[in-house]
Formats: C-alpha cells, sequence, structure tokens
C-alpha cells in the first residue's frame, strides 16, 4: 500500500474500494445521502462538481457505474488525495480506467478536457453559507468547502447547465434555509426543479437538509417525496439510513 500523508487514513467504501480521508478533506453523511439520491444510470457519464477527496464518484464506482465518471476539484491537496484513492482501489484490484480526477474551477471549464453538454448527472454538494453569513471557518479549505467564498450556488448551477445534455440531471444537497436560493439559481439556468427530499432527523424534528434533483430543459412540476428519517420512534437508524451507509461502515 501507498505511504499515506501525515493525518490521513483510509475509510473502505465496500466492494473492495477505498477512499483517502484528512481533515481538510472528508465527507460527511450529506454526502453520501446525496451520492444515494442521484443514483446515475449505469452505463450514462456522470461528473460530481467539488469532489474533495472523491468520495461521491468512488459511491458511484462501488455501486456499479461502468460509464465515465468524473469529479472535479478545485483543491491541488483534495484533488490528488482522489487521485492516490483511485490508485489505491486499482492496487486492491478493482479497474478504475473510468473514473476521472480533474484539477480545476467550475466557474471556467473551459481549460479542461471534458464533454461539455454530454453529461447525464451531475452533483454538488456546494458550500452551505454565504460570505457575509456565520463564522468564517479557519482554514482556507474549510472556506472553501463551507463559504461561499470561491463558488457560488448559481455558478454551480451555470456549470450543471454546460455539462448537462438535455434532459439530464442536477442533483445537490443544501439546508433548508437556502432552498429558495437553490431554486432561483437552477431556473436561472434552464434546470427545472423535479424532486425535492427533505432530511430529518426524526419524525418530529425539523428538516436540516434537503436533496433535490432538477432537469435540464424539463416541465414546471415538482414532487416532492416523503422525507428521509434517519431515526425510528425508538432512536434507532432507520432501515433507509442503514440501507444507504450500510455497506460502508460493515465492510
Amino acid at each position: 500500500m501507498r505511504t499515506l500523508l501525515e493525518h490521513e487514513r483510509v475509510e473502505t467504501l465496500g466492494s473492495g474500494l477505498s477512499v483517502l480521508i484528512s481533515p481538510d478533506h472528508g465527507f460527511g453523511t450529506d454526502a453520501l445521502l446525496l451520492a444515494d439520491f442521484s443514483a446515475p444510470k449505469r452505463n450514462a457519464p456522470c461528473i460530481d462538481l467539488g469532489a474533495g477527496c472523491g468520495i461521491i464518484p468512488l459511491l458511484w464506482k462501488r455501486n456499479g457505474v461502468t460509464a465515465d465518471i468524473y469529479g472535479l476539484e478545485l483543491q491541488e491537496k483534495g484533488h490528488d488525495q482522489f487521485r492516490r484513492s483511485i490508485e489505491l482501489c486499482a492496487e486492491q484490484g478493482v479497474p478504475m480506467e473510468n473514473v476521472h480526477p480533474l484539477l480545476g474551477d467550475l466557474r471556467d471549464l473551459s481549460p479542461l478536457d471534458l464533454p461539455l453538454g454530454s453529461f447525464r448527472t451531475v452533483t454538488m454538494n456546494p458550500p452551505y453559507k454565504p460570505v457575509a453569513t456565520g463564522i468564517l471557518s479557519e482554514t482556507t479549505a474549510e472556506q472553501i468547502a463551507r463559504h461561499e467564498t470561491t463558488c457560488t450556488m448559481d455558478d454551480a448551477a451555470a456549470a450543471a447547465e454546460r455539462l448537462l445534455n438535455f434532459g439530464g440531471n442536477f442533483c445537490v444537497c443544501h439546508r433548508p434555509e437556502r432552498l429558495a436560493d437553490v431554486l432561483e439559481a437552477f431556473r436561472a439556468h434552464s434546470i427545472e426543479p423535479k424532486r425535492l427530499r427533505f432530511v430529518q432527523k426524526n419524525a418530529g424534528s425539523s428538516p436540516w437538509l434537503f436533496l433535490l434533483e432538477g432537469r435540464k430543459g424539463g416541465k414546471p412540476f415538482l414532487t416532492v417525496l416523503p422525507p428521509l428519517l434517519m431515526q425510528t420512534d425508538d432512536g434507532s437508524e432507520s432501515d433507509e439510513l442503514l440501507r444507504i451507509i450500510g455497506e460502508y461502515r460493515n465492510d
């Protein structure tokens, strides 16, 4: 196995895949939920924007996507972790030729070797906080991940519009207080909101997250799905949550 850098560790994802994570570039439950919600078709190209350590592309690979899978990351360290995770998976015997880590800025896709207008699925777990709100995170990596210092929701939707084919889907997760902003950004870039699902700790709690899918060129009609409950009435993890995280946790 390749030597880990300081503060890095390996997390297993199931089906022989692993991901390198660090304090600056890790992942949370929201990324696992988004990877499951987006559910790309196995034979259609897909891309994750702001891929970080590559968790969403690697989960797509684990789930059987055979088409080209891309992960675009702005920060060199996150991109390098993703690249080395791919190498680690290959060393463990997993064919990884269809997984492509890219270093670049989603606000300027022109320098990248990407087939614009051909993606069936685009995802992003975007920064949740506008620049002028909340306490600014201490490190540059945290600021980029949590605050809209280098990417706004409008930037993300504009990139998705360029990448998607007609009828392709853009999926994001975000905080409920930003729902109006996200809907506005989608429609400003010809991406019609089609599926919305709130995520709650339990049946009696307010949502802490939402998952939204929009379709490029779609007709107006938004389906609000039943909420995803993380816990049952007795406080144990719900069957749906266990389905989503079970293979990752139990490998």
